[in-house]
């Protein structure tokens, strides 16, 4: 890809959905959802893999009473290999919070454990999805990615991931883009 066309593509508020022909393990079969793209790479959060863990077990994890019952059930997520034993929040409203991306006027993504403090307290963000770790792309890395068929992209519908179970947000995103998983093949082809 030319170093001139890198940053015509702006992925951030978008999901990308893995092709059948990425079989990384890491991401097979992944829904991301891009929190920041610019010309030094893109970071975001895998939604799709639950880590068998519930935001109380997280809680008892960090030492921290848990007073909202609301998201108590809430699992948390892989959110892809980078700094994978720390906590990301992504959450609505943005608030104000020590260490926060802000994704869009609606919506952030923490690092900072006052956040955490704040739910456990009972109040918080309204919504929010909970991973460990996350997904880093270098600069042109992904975009390089995406022209060898290993993504689609689609921008986002934050209701997929604060409203849908896990398993069922990839899917959901396919359908963004008017595609039904039985359409995908795993054979990568050009016209």
């Amino acid at each position: 890809m030319c170093d001139n066309c890198r940053m015509d593509m702006n992925l951030s508020q978008h999901f990308l959905i893995a092709m059948p022909n990425l079989v990384d393990p890491i991401f097979a079969k992944t829904l991301a959802f891009v929190c920041d793209h610019n010309d030094q790479g893109a970071m975001g959060v895998i939604v799709n893999r639950p880590l068998g863990m519930s935001l109380t077990t997280l809680f008892e994890q960090i030492d921290v009473e848990l007073h909202r019952p609301d998201v108590a059930e809430l699992p948390v997520c892989f959110g892809g290999p980078v700094q994978t034993d720390r906590g990301f929040v992504l959450h609505k409203p943005l608030g104000d919070w020590q260490s926060t991306l802000s994704v869009s006027d609606e919506m952030g993504l923490t690092t900072s454990k006052d956040i955490l403090l704040a739910v456990g307290e009972g109040s918080g963000p309204e919504q929010m999805f909970v991973t460990l770790g996350y997904a880093g792309w270098e600069a042109g890395q992904l975009e390089n990615e995406i022209a060898q068929n290993a993504w689609l992209s689609v921008e986002a519908d934050p209701d997929i991931i604060f409203s849908l179970p896990a398993e069922a947000r990839y899917e959901a995103a396919l359908k963004l883009l008017g595609i039904d998983m039985a359409m995908l093949s795993d054979e990568a082809g050009h016209a």
